[in-house]
């Protein structure tokens, strides 16, 4: 079992849905690109937000020292993100897999976040935040998905509810929802573990 978290934009909530479905599953965790924030990495917060202790977490394929769009970080550093470089680590354990920002993020001159999704042949958990757009954002997301014939393990709803919003998002994509990510006042241990609880049979 393995998927890639992915976002209808950036600041959508992945990392701590990542967290939430690593805990649900007890399952790895691999970052393949992270772009700034060295010193305190998606994975070392997903590894603080876990209270399991059969996860492991795997070293990124590139870490850019510049908090931009890939491209651009790996361009200041004279690197070229290459896709065959990204390799699913070996595991017998599941695995969730973490991109960065939305689908069409640029990794190169040629190849965005979707293509390293069709590259590594991995089901997709689509993260959905309600705002003024997201539903064309989550509709236009699933539409590139299904261009591509990547599959689509649902789509995560995190933050406050939306039942019309929701309900015009599952009858126009044909999707179901995996759950909902409450607000939280809190994100700590005891709150993704909570949650993870009330999610896993989704996953």
């Amino acid at each position: 079992m393995t998927y890639f978290i992915t976002g209808i934009g950036t600041e959508i909530g992945k990392t701590v849905s990542s967290a939430i479905v690593v805990e649900a599953l007890e399952a790895d965790y691999w970052k393949p690109i992270q772009a700034g924030e060295l010193e305190y990495s998606d994975s070392q917060k997903v590894k603080d937000l876990i209270s399991n202790t059969k996860s492991q977490f795997h070293a990124e394929s590139y870490r850019l020292k510049l908090p931009m769009s890939p491209h651009a970080a790996a361009q200041k550093e004279s690197i070229t993100i290459e896709l065959s470089k990204c390799q699913l680590p070996k595991t017998k354990n599941a695995l969730v897999v973490e991109g960065a920002g939305g689908l069409l993020v640029p990794l190169n001159d040629k190849d965005c976040i979707i293509d390293l999704i069709k590259e590594l042949n991995i089901e997709v958990i689509l993260i959905s935040q309600h705002y003024l757009g997201s539903i064309n954002h989550t509709l236009l997301s699933i539409e590139a998905l299904k261009n591509r014939n990547i599959p689509i393990k649902g789509i995560l709803f995190n933050g406050e509810e939306n039942k019309d919003t929701e309900h015009i998002i599952l009858s126009k994509s044909g999707l179901g929802s995996l759950g909902r990510i409450p607000q939280m006042k809190t994100v700590n241990k005891a709150a993704i573990k909570e949650v993870a609880e009330q999610l896993k049979g989704a996953f």
